[in-house]
Protein backbone atom coordinates (compact mmCIF):
# COMPACT_ATOMS: atom_id res chain seq x y z
CA UNK A 1 0.00 0.00 0.00
CA UNK A 2 1.52 3.25 -0.97
CA UNK A 3 0.25 7.02 -1.01
CA UNK A 4 -0.64 7.08 -4.92
CA UNK A 5 -2.54 4.04 -4.42
CA UNK A 6 -4.62 4.66 -1.52
CA UNK A 7 -4.98 7.77 -3.17
CA UNK A 8 -6.54 6.30 -5.89
CA UNK A 9 -9.00 3.98 -4.09
CA UNK A 10 -10.35 7.16 -2.24
CA UNK A 11 -10.87 8.81 -4.96
CA UNK A 12 -12.94 5.26 -7.02
CA UNK A 13 -14.83 5.41 -2.97
CA UNK A 14 -16.22 9.11 -2.54
CA UNK A 15 -17.05 8.76 -6.91
CA UNK A 16 -19.58 5.79 -5.65
CA UNK A 17 -20.97 7.74 -3.12
CA UNK A 18 -22.62 10.80 -4.66
CA UNK A 19 -25.34 11.01 -1.87
CA UNK A 20 -24.92 9.81 2.17
CA UNK A 21 -27.54 6.82 0.85
CA UNK A 22 -24.65 6.13 -1.66
CA UNK A 23 -21.81 6.60 1.18
CA UNK A 24 -23.63 3.76 3.43
CA UNK A 25 -24.23 1.43 0.71
CA UNK A 26 -20.67 1.37 -0.20
CA UNK A 27 -19.33 1.07 3.36
CA UNK A 28 -21.95 -1.79 2.87
CA UNK A 29 -20.09 -3.19 0.11
CA UNK A 30 -17.07 -3.05 1.38
CA UNK A 31 -18.19 -4.93 4.85
CA UNK A 32 -19.91 -7.66 3.42
CA UNK A 33 -17.06 -8.56 1.05
CA UNK A 34 -15.34 -8.80 3.89
CA UNK A 35 -17.19 -11.37 5.51
CA UNK A 36 -19.49 -8.97 7.99
CA UNK A 37 -23.15 -9.62 9.09
CA UNK A 38 -25.68 -7.29 8.57
CA UNK A 39 -27.93 -7.16 11.61
CA UNK A 40 -31.36 -5.45 11.20
CA UNK A 41 -32.07 -3.31 13.87
CA UNK A 42 -35.90 -3.97 13.54
CA UNK A 43 -34.92 -8.45 14.48
CA UNK A 44 -33.19 -10.29 17.13
CA UNK A 45 -29.51 -10.43 17.09
CA UNK A 46 -27.65 -13.20 17.95
CA UNK A 47 -23.78 -12.50 18.70
CA UNK A 48 -20.81 -14.95 19.51
CA UNK A 49 -16.77 -13.58 20.41
CA UNK A 50 -14.95 -13.24 17.63
CA UNK A 51 -17.74 -12.12 15.47
CA UNK A 52 -18.40 -9.05 13.03
CA UNK A 53 -21.09 -7.42 12.46
CA UNK A 54 -23.00 -3.87 11.18
CA UNK A 55 -26.29 -2.58 11.39
CA UNK A 56 -27.63 0.81 9.75
CA UNK A 57 -30.32 3.03 10.60
CA UNK A 58 -31.96 5.24 7.69
CA UNK A 59 -30.03 3.87 4.81
CA UNK A 60 -27.82 6.73 5.85
CA UNK A 61 -25.80 5.84 9.08
CA UNK A 62 -24.19 2.63 9.87
CA UNK A 63 -22.29 1.01 12.64
CA UNK A 64 -20.12 -2.22 12.40
CA UNK A 65 -18.85 -3.74 15.64
CA UNK A 66 -15.66 -6.76 15.98
CA UNK A 67 -16.07 -8.88 18.74
CA UNK A 68 -13.13 -10.15 20.58
CA UNK A 69 -12.42 -13.59 21.29
CA UNK A 70 -11.01 -12.70 25.12
CA UNK A 71 -13.43 -10.41 26.67
CA UNK A 72 -13.25 -10.24 30.02
CA UNK A 73 -13.51 -6.89 31.63
CA UNK A 74 -14.21 -5.27 28.05
CA UNK A 75 -14.67 -1.89 26.80
CA UNK A 76 -15.35 -0.23 22.92
CA UNK A 77 -12.68 1.20 21.06
CA UNK A 78 -14.85 3.21 18.18
CA UNK A 79 -14.45 5.73 15.57
CA UNK A 80 -17.19 8.09 14.17
CA UNK A 81 -16.93 9.87 11.10
CA UNK A 82 -19.86 10.71 8.77
CA UNK A 83 -21.59 9.91 6.12
CA UNK A 84 -23.25 13.56 4.19
CA UNK A 85 -21.51 16.56 2.73
CA UNK A 86 -22.52 20.01 2.17
CA UNK A 87 -25.44 20.33 -0.51
CA UNK A 88 -29.09 21.48 -2.19
CA UNK A 89 -31.93 19.38 -1.58
CA UNK A 90 -34.27 19.18 -4.27
CA UNK A 91 -38.03 20.59 -3.02
CA UNK A 92 -40.60 17.57 -3.56
CA UNK A 93 -42.32 20.33 -5.53
CA UNK A 94 -39.18 20.22 -7.63
CA UNK A 95 -39.61 22.28 -11.06
CA UNK A 96 -39.82 25.99 -11.19
CA UNK A 97 -41.03 27.41 -14.97
CA UNK A 98 -39.66 30.80 -16.51
CA UNK A 99 -39.05 33.15 -17.78
CA UNK A 100 -39.99 31.99 -21.07
CA UNK A 101 -39.67 27.79 -21.67
CA UNK A 102 -36.38 28.26 -19.25
CA UNK A 103 -37.30 24.88 -17.01
CA UNK A 104 -35.09 25.13 -13.60
CA UNK A 105 -34.93 23.28 -9.93
CA UNK A 106 -35.84 24.70 -6.76
CA UNK A 107 -33.71 23.81 -3.79
CA UNK A 108 -32.35 24.45 -0.51
CA UNK A 109 -29.11 24.25 1.03
CA UNK A 110 -28.50 21.61 2.93
CA UNK A 111 -25.74 22.33 5.25
CA UNK A 112 -22.92 25.36 5.20
CA UNK A 113 -21.62 25.57 1.84
CA UNK A 114 -19.82 27.96 -0.45
CA UNK A 115 -22.22 28.44 -2.62
CA UNK A 116 -20.26 29.94 -5.63
CA UNK A 117 -18.18 26.76 -6.24
CA UNK A 118 -21.46 25.49 -7.21
CA UNK A 119 -22.24 27.75 -10.33
CA UNK A 120 -20.68 26.56 -14.15
CA UNK A 121 -20.21 23.37 -13.55
CA UNK A 122 -22.05 19.99 -14.90
CA UNK A 123 -24.17 18.41 -12.17
CA UNK A 124 -26.54 15.86 -11.08
CA UNK A 125 -29.04 14.54 -8.79
CA UNK A 126 -28.62 11.76 -6.36
CA UNK A 127 -30.19 9.97 -3.31
CA UNK A 128 -33.38 8.05 -2.49
CA UNK A 129 -36.54 7.63 -3.92
CA UNK A 130 -39.39 5.56 -2.14
CA UNK A 131 -41.54 3.80 -4.58
CA UNK A 132 -45.07 1.79 -4.23
CA UNK A 133 -44.36 -1.45 -5.69
CA UNK A 134 -48.13 -3.90 -4.97
CA UNK A 135 -48.56 -3.58 -1.66
CA UNK A 136 -44.92 -2.31 -0.42
CA UNK A 137 -43.09 0.65 -0.33
CA UNK A 138 -40.17 0.08 -1.61
CA UNK A 139 -36.67 1.86 -1.22
CA UNK A 140 -34.74 2.41 -4.43
CA UNK A 141 -31.32 4.27 -4.79
CA UNK A 142 -31.15 6.58 -7.72
CA UNK A 143 -28.09 8.51 -9.02
CA UNK A 144 -28.39 9.88 -12.76
CA UNK A 145 -24.99 9.51 -14.32
CA UNK A 146 -25.10 12.16 -16.53
CA UNK A 147 -24.24 15.96 -16.87
CA UNK A 148 -28.22 16.99 -16.88
CA UNK A 149 -27.63 20.47 -14.47
CA UNK A 150 -25.86 24.00 -14.35
CA UNK A 151 -26.49 26.61 -12.31
CA UNK A 152 -25.12 29.89 -14.44
CA UNK A 153 -23.08 32.83 -13.27
CA UNK A 154 -24.99 36.20 -14.13
CA UNK A 155 -22.44 37.64 -16.56
CA UNK A 156 -20.10 40.59 -15.64
CA UNK A 157 -21.70 42.65 -18.28
CA UNK A 158 -25.59 43.10 -15.90
CA UNK A 159 -23.57 43.68 -12.83
CA UNK A 160 -20.47 45.14 -12.90
CA UNK A 161 -20.05 44.87 -9.08
CA UNK A 162 -19.99 40.96 -8.35
CA UNK A 163 -16.02 40.39 -7.69
CA UNK A 164 -16.97 43.08 -4.99
CA UNK A 165 -18.44 40.75 -2.63
CA UNK A 166 -21.76 39.66 -4.48
CA UNK A 167 -24.08 38.34 -1.84
CA UNK A 168 -25.92 35.33 -3.83
CA UNK A 169 -29.88 34.79 -2.79
CA UNK A 170 -30.02 31.27 -2.71
CA UNK A 171 -33.61 31.68 -3.79
CA UNK A 172 -33.15 33.77 -6.28
CA UNK A 173 -29.70 32.52 -8.24
CA UNK A 174 -29.25 29.04 -7.14
CA UNK A 175 -32.01 27.44 -9.33
CA UNK A 176 -30.31 25.10 -11.09
CA UNK A 177 -31.29 25.03 -15.35
CA UNK A 178 -32.96 21.68 -16.48
CA UNK A 179 -34.48 22.58 -19.51
CA UNK A 180 -33.97 25.58 -22.06
CA UNK A 181 -37.64 24.33 -23.57
CA UNK A 182 -37.19 20.88 -25.06
CA UNK A 183 -38.91 19.41 -21.92
CA UNK A 184 -41.79 20.60 -19.72
CA UNK A 185 -42.19 20.60 -15.97
CA UNK A 186 -43.44 17.01 -15.77
CA UNK A 187 -39.93 15.78 -17.65
CA UNK A 188 -37.80 15.84 -14.31
CA UNK A 189 -40.23 13.14 -12.52
CA UNK A 190 -40.07 11.00 -15.71
CA UNK A 191 -36.45 11.31 -15.72
CA UNK A 192 -36.20 9.81 -12.32
CA UNK A 193 -39.35 6.82 -12.95
CA UNK A 194 -37.52 6.17 -16.35
CA UNK A 195 -34.02 5.47 -14.20
CA UNK A 196 -35.79 3.28 -11.73
CA UNK A 197 -38.09 1.25 -14.36
CA UNK A 198 -41.41 2.79 -12.93
CA UNK A 199 -44.30 4.57 -13.69
CA UNK A 200 -44.55 8.19 -12.00
CA UNK A 201 -47.52 7.19 -10.26
CA UNK A 202 -45.38 4.60 -8.28
CA UNK A 203 -43.19 7.68 -6.89
CA UNK A 204 -44.48 8.12 -2.97
CA UNK A 205 -41.35 10.41 -1.97
CA UNK A 206 -37.66 11.65 -2.64
CA UNK A 207 -35.20 12.68 -0.77
CA UNK A 208 -32.54 13.95 -3.82
CA UNK A 209 -29.55 16.45 -3.76
CA UNK A 210 -27.20 17.74 -6.24
CA UNK A 211 -24.09 16.61 -7.19
CA UNK A 212 -20.92 18.15 -8.45
CA UNK A 213 -20.22 15.80 -11.25
CA UNK A 214 -16.24 16.74 -11.96
CA UNK A 215 -14.29 13.84 -10.87
CA UNK A 216 -11.53 13.71 -8.23
CA UNK A 217 -7.89 14.18 -9.30
CA UNK A 218 -4.25 13.61 -7.89
CA UNK A 219 -2.39 16.40 -8.88
CA UNK A 220 0.75 18.56 -8.80
CA UNK A 221 3.92 18.26 -10.66
CA UNK A 222 5.20 15.74 -7.82
CA UNK A 223 1.51 14.48 -6.71
CA UNK A 224 1.32 16.17 -3.80
CA UNK A 225 -2.30 17.25 -4.05
CA UNK A 226 -5.91 15.01 -3.83
CA UNK A 227 -9.27 16.63 -4.78
CA UNK A 228 -12.49 16.21 -4.86
CA UNK A 229 -15.61 16.49 -3.87
CA UNK A 230 -16.56 15.32 -0.28
CA UNK A 231 -13.03 15.13 0.93
CA UNK A 232 -14.96 16.59 3.99
CA UNK A 233 -16.36 13.77 5.35
CA UNK A 234 -15.74 10.76 2.80
CA UNK A 235 -11.98 11.08 3.52
CA UNK A 236 -11.98 10.10 7.23
CA UNK A 237 -15.20 7.87 6.67
CA UNK A 238 -12.47 5.70 4.13
CA UNK A 239 -9.73 5.66 6.46
CA UNK A 240 -11.51 4.88 9.42
CA UNK A 241 -13.14 2.21 7.86
CA UNK A 242 -9.68 0.95 5.67
CA UNK A 243 -8.44 0.88 9.57
CA UNK A 244 -11.16 -1.25 11.05
CA UNK A 245 -10.92 -3.27 8.46
CA UNK A 246 -7.30 -4.56 8.70
CA UNK A 247 -6.70 -5.32 12.06
CA UNK A 248 -8.43 -7.22 15.27
CA UNK A 249 -8.40 -6.46 18.80
CA UNK A 250 -9.31 -10.02 20.72
CA UNK A 251 -9.79 -8.25 24.05
CA UNK A 252 -12.23 -5.90 22.84
CA UNK A 253 -15.10 -4.24 20.34
CA UNK A 254 -14.16 -2.32 18.03
CA UNK A 255 -16.57 -0.39 16.53
CA UNK A 256 -16.62 1.91 13.11
CA UNK A 257 -19.36 4.75 13.37
CA UNK A 258 -20.58 6.65 10.31
CA UNK A 259 -23.28 9.10 11.14
CA UNK A 260 -25.63 11.71 8.72
CA UNK A 261 -26.66 14.73 9.55
CA UNK A 262 -23.57 16.27 11.00
CA UNK A 263 -23.58 19.01 8.84
CA UNK A 264 -26.96 19.92 9.47
CA UNK A 265 -26.44 19.67 13.31
CA UNK A 266 -26.80 15.95 13.51
CA UNK A 267 -30.28 16.07 15.73
CA UNK A 268 -32.40 13.48 14.07
CA UNK A 269 -32.60 9.94 14.53
CA UNK A 270 -29.88 8.54 11.99
CA UNK A 271 -27.47 11.50 13.89
CA UNK A 272 -24.27 11.05 16.36
CA UNK A 273 -27.03 13.07 19.04
CA UNK A 274 -29.57 10.43 18.45
CA UNK A 275 -29.56 7.20 20.59
CA UNK A 276 -28.00 5.18 17.63
CA UNK A 277 -24.72 4.69 19.14
CA UNK A 278 -26.24 3.83 22.71
CA UNK A 279 -29.01 1.42 21.50
CA UNK A 280 -26.03 -0.70 19.36
CA UNK A 281 -23.64 -0.76 22.33
CA UNK A 282 -26.24 -1.78 25.00
CA UNK A 283 -27.78 -4.39 22.40
CA UNK A 284 -24.20 -6.04 21.96
CA UNK A 285 -23.27 -6.04 25.54
CA UNK A 286 -26.94 -7.24 26.71
CA UNK A 287 -26.17 -10.26 23.58
CA UNK A 288 -22.74 -11.33 25.10
CA UNK A 289 -24.33 -12.13 28.02
CA UNK A 290 -23.20 -9.00 30.23
CA UNK A 291 -25.89 -6.86 32.66
CA UNK A 292 -26.52 -3.28 32.91
CA UNK A 293 -23.45 -2.24 35.55
CA UNK A 294 -21.18 -4.41 33.22
CA UNK A 295 -22.02 -2.16 30.34
CA UNK A 296 -21.29 0.94 32.33
CA UNK A 297 -17.90 -0.36 33.45
CA UNK A 298 -17.33 -0.98 29.68
CA UNK A 299 -18.45 2.11 28.62
CA UNK A 300 -16.13 4.01 31.21
CA UNK A 301 -13.21 2.32 29.63
CA UNK A 302 -14.21 3.04 26.22
CA UNK A 303 -12.37 5.73 23.89
CA UNK A 304 -13.78 7.28 20.73
CA UNK A 305 -11.68 8.94 17.85
CA UNK A 306 -13.86 11.41 15.95
CA UNK A 307 -12.49 11.48 12.81
CA UNK A 308 -14.10 15.03 10.48
CA UNK A 309 -11.56 17.01 8.39
CA UNK A 310 -9.48 20.03 9.53
CA UNK A 311 -8.55 23.20 7.94
CA UNK A 312 -4.84 23.49 6.77
CA UNK A 313 -3.17 27.08 6.57
CA UNK A 314 -4.40 28.84 3.09
CA UNK A 315 -1.26 29.40 1.29
CA UNK A 316 -3.19 32.95 0.64
CA UNK A 317 -5.10 33.68 3.78
CA UNK A 318 -2.69 32.75 6.27
CA UNK A 319 -3.52 35.04 9.07
CA UNK A 320 -6.97 33.34 9.11
CA UNK A 321 -5.71 30.71 11.32
CA UNK A 322 -4.04 30.52 14.53
CA UNK A 323 -0.19 31.29 14.43
CA UNK A 324 0.75 28.28 16.28
CA UNK A 325 -1.91 25.59 16.55
CA UNK A 326 -2.03 25.35 12.87
CA UNK A 327 -1.80 22.58 10.53
CA UNK A 328 -0.24 22.03 7.10
CA UNK A 329 -0.97 18.81 3.98
CA UNK A 330 1.05 16.07 4.03
CA UNK A 331 2.52 17.04 7.82
CA UNK A 332 0.28 14.28 9.19
CA UNK A 333 -2.68 13.67 11.59
CA UNK A 334 -4.42 17.06 13.30
CA UNK A 335 -5.65 16.95 16.63
CA UNK A 336 -8.64 19.18 17.18
CA UNK A 337 -8.71 21.48 20.43
CA UNK A 338 -11.32 24.45 21.51
CA UNK A 339 -11.62 25.29 25.21
CA UNK A 340 -15.02 25.62 24.41
CA UNK A 341 -15.59 21.94 24.02
CA UNK A 342 -16.69 22.16 20.64
CA UNK A 343 -14.14 19.70 19.85
CA UNK A 344 -14.25 17.26 22.79
CA UNK A 345 -10.03 16.75 22.71
CA UNK A 346 -8.63 16.95 26.62
CA UNK A 347 -5.19 16.54 27.79
CA UNK A 348 -5.95 13.27 28.60
CA UNK A 349 -7.50 12.19 25.21
CA UNK A 350 -5.08 14.05 23.14
CA UNK A 351 -2.37 12.12 25.39
CA UNK A 352 -3.90 8.80 24.37
CA UNK A 353 -3.95 9.34 20.43
CA UNK A 354 -0.57 11.39 20.83
CA UNK A 355 0.93 7.73 21.85
CA UNK A 356 -0.61 5.91 19.37
CA UNK A 357 0.73 7.92 16.43
CA UNK A 358 3.89 7.65 18.13
CA UNK A 359 3.57 4.01 18.14
CA UNK A 360 2.70 3.69 14.32
CA UNK A 361 5.33 6.57 13.61
CA UNK A 362 2.71 8.69 11.93
CA UNK A 363 3.41 12.98 12.31
CA UNK A 364 1.12 14.62 14.66
CA UNK A 365 -0.25 18.49 14.02
CA UNK A 366 -2.65 20.52 16.36
CA UNK A 367 -5.46 22.88 15.16
CA UNK A 368 -6.96 25.22 17.36
CA UNK A 369 -9.41 28.35 16.11
CA UNK A 370 -7.58 31.59 16.36
CA UNK A 371 -9.14 33.50 19.40
CA UNK A 372 -11.55 35.87 17.50
CA UNK A 373 -12.85 33.34 15.65
CA UNK A 374 -15.72 30.98 15.88
CA UNK A 375 -15.30 27.35 15.05
CA UNK A 376 -17.68 24.52 14.36
CA UNK A 377 -18.07 21.53 16.61
CA UNK A 378 -18.56 17.76 14.94
CA UNK A 379 -18.93 14.12 16.01
CA UNK A 380 -17.39 13.64 19.69
CA UNK A 381 -19.16 16.13 21.74
CA UNK A 382 -22.47 15.45 20.17
CA UNK A 383 -22.58 11.80 20.29
CA UNK A 384 -21.08 12.33 23.87
CA UNK A 385 -24.33 13.31 25.33
CA UNK A 386 -25.73 9.84 24.39
CA UNK A 387 -22.57 7.46 25.43
CA UNK A 388 -19.71 9.54 27.44
CA UNK A 389 -16.50 8.11 26.67
CA UNK A 390 -13.69 9.26 26.62
CA UNK A 391 -12.76 10.89 23.14
CA UNK A 392 -10.39 13.04 20.79
CA UNK A 393 -11.43 15.51 17.63
CA UNK A 394 -9.19 14.31 15.13
CA UNK A 395 -9.17 15.09 11.12
CA UNK A 396 -7.05 15.52 7.73
CA UNK A 397 -5.70 19.06 7.26
CA UNK A 398 -8.15 20.13 3.98
CA UNK A 399 -8.39 23.24 1.84
CA UNK A 400 -11.91 24.84 0.81
CA UNK A 401 -13.80 22.77 3.47
CA UNK A 402 -17.31 23.19 2.61
CA UNK A 403 -16.72 23.84 -1.37
CA UNK A 404 -18.17 21.77 -3.84
CA UNK A 405 -14.62 20.76 -4.42
CA UNK A 406 -11.87 20.11 -1.85
CA UNK A 407 -7.92 19.61 -1.47
CA UNK A 408 -6.10 17.29 0.83
CA UNK A 409 -2.39 16.47 1.27
CA UNK A 410 -1.99 12.67 -1.02
CA UNK A 411 0.37 11.57 1.82
CA UNK A 412 -2.43 12.01 4.82
CA UNK A 413 -4.90 9.59 3.63
CA UNK A 414 -2.08 6.53 4.51
CA UNK A 415 -0.59 8.64 7.28
CA UNK A 416 -4.83 8.04 9.07
CA UNK A 417 -4.79 4.59 8.04
CA UNK A 418 -1.73 3.51 9.77
CA UNK A 419 -2.12 6.06 12.65
CA UNK A 420 -6.15 4.16 13.27
CA UNK A 421 -4.90 0.38 12.71
CA UNK A 422 -2.50 0.71 15.24
CA UNK A 423 -5.78 2.56 17.90
CA UNK A 424 -7.86 -0.24 16.26
CA UNK A 425 -5.22 -3.11 17.72
CA UNK A 426 -3.61 -1.78 20.65
CA UNK A 427 -5.86 -2.71 23.64
CA UNK A 428 -6.32 0.48 25.24
CA UNK A 429 -7.04 -0.29 29.25
CA UNK A 430 -8.00 3.03 30.86
CA UNK A 431 -7.69 2.59 34.72
CA UNK A 432 -9.82 3.94 37.48
CA UNK A 433 -6.80 6.52 38.78
CA UNK A 434 -6.67 7.69 34.38
CA UNK A 435 -3.60 5.41 34.12
CA UNK A 436 -3.62 4.04 30.70
CA UNK A 437 -1.93 0.27 29.71
CA UNK A 438 -1.03 0.30 25.91
CA UNK A 439 -0.85 -3.69 25.42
Amino acid sequence: MNDLDISKELLAFIESSPSMFHSIATIQSYLSADGFEYLPEGKAWTLKKGGKYYTTRNHTSLIAFQIGKELSDYHFQMTAAHSDSPTYKIKSVATLEGPGEYIKLNVEAYGGMIDNTWFDRPLSVAGRVLVHDGSKLVNKLLYIDQDILMIPNLAIHFDRSINDGYKYNRAVDLCPLFSAGSMKKEAFDQMIADALGVRTDQIMGKDLFLVNRQKGVVWGYDQEFVSSPKLDDLQCAFVSLKAFMNVRNEKAVNVYCCFDNEEVGSNTKQGAMSTFLKDTLKRINGNLGFGNEDYYQAVARSFLVSCDNAHAVHPNRAQETDSTNCAYMNKGIVIKEAANQKYTTDAFSRSIFTQICKMADVPVQTFANRSDKAGGSTLGNLSNTQVSVNAVDIGLPQLAMHSSYETAGMKDTLYAIQALETYFQTNIQIQESEQVIFE
